[in-house]
């Protein structure tokens, strides 16, 4: 082989390693250009229902899920809170949650699932500003809200008052109802937050 054909060799040898190594570093560059416009799994799953085990949720119990990035809460009221649900609509802004957002099986005084009424399942964000109000839920002056409180929820940002059902008081900064989200029953003891349906 003579010097012209070496170098020819060498010369292809060359370009076509190159060309591998360039191709190579252009895969490594773009991957994870293209895999950033895929969800990731904590995306997904941020999105995705959430099951929520109540089994060992009693009666004036409240337990809290993140679902979305948010705190649903899920309140077993007692059958005295379920009572006074039902005297405070006078004092309500919104008292059959005619302009609030829930499914429509929850568009009742418990914005509850029919045969599911003493539990409430809830987003626990103030609609005002988007503060978290925190549990007042025992009614008369043990929480220091006076003695005509019938128990509810307090935000804390600006002073919106909310009753056990999470229905927003007249004269309150915030303008609706907290939101209820879409939830399905499992079972007995299993509820799953963010479906309206069995399966999703």
């Amino acid at each position: 082989m003579d010097k012209l054909e070496t170098d020819r060799t060498r010369r292809r040898l060359l370009i076509g390693t190159t060309s591998v190594v360039g191709g190579a570093g252009v895969v490594a560059m773009a991957t994870p250009f293209v895999l950033s416009m895929f969800p990731s799994a904590r995306a997904k799953a941020a999105g995705a229902p959430v099951e929520v085990d109540i089994s060992k949720l009693e009666p004036g119990m409240m337990i809290t899920q993140e679902w979305r990035g948010q705190p649903v809460w899920v309140v077993h009221r007692t059958p005295a809170m379920m009572e006074q649900l039902t005297k405070n609509a006078h004092l309500l802004s919104d008292p059959l949650s005619d302009k609030s957002d829930q499914p429509e099986n929850c568009k009742n005084v418990y914005r509850a699932v029919p045969g599911h009424e003493p539990i409430l399942v809830v987003v626990g964000i103030c609609t005002h500003l988007g503060c978290s109000p925190t549990e007042k839920m025992r009614a008369g002056n043990d929480g220091g809200m006076g003695t005509d409180w019938p128990g509810g929820f307090l935000c804390p940002c600006h002073g919106s008052k909310y009753d056990l059902s999470a229905r927003v008081f007249k004269g309150m900064p915030a303008p609706l109802n907290m939101r209820v989200p879409p939830h399905v029953y499992l079972g007995g003891n299993r509820l799953l937050v963010g479906a309206d349906k069995k399966g999703g």
